[in-house]
């Protein structure tokens, strides 16, 4: 079974480049340019497919340790918050 998926996807693609060869030039810009949308999408919709669980329990750590930092590394003045690295004196050049 998937060798005849893969086999048929072979046929198409030579059938699509095949069809490009006969385009003219004009044609042949905006055939490559819809390939090109089209190639887009698609590659953007299986990276979201493959990489989006992954990078949203990254995201979810990277933003509970920089909350964390934050907890324990400086002071809150209402809403603002100092890091303690900003009390250091620092020469003014």
């Amino acid at each position: 079974m998937l060798e005849k998926i893969f086999a048929a996807t072979i046929v198409a693609a030579c059938l699509v480049l095949l069809l490009r060869v006969f385009l003219g030039p004009r044609r042949r810009a905006r055939f490559d340019a819809a390939i090109a949308r089209w190639s887009r999408r698609t590659g953007a919709c299986v990276d979201a497919v493959f990489a989006w669980p992954s990078a949203r329990r990254r995201a979810r750590r990277e933003a509970e340790a920089a909350i964390r930092r934050a907890r324990d590394r400086g002071t809150w003045d209402g809403n603002v918050y100092r890091p303690k690295s900003f009390k250091k004196d620092r020469k003014i050049h």
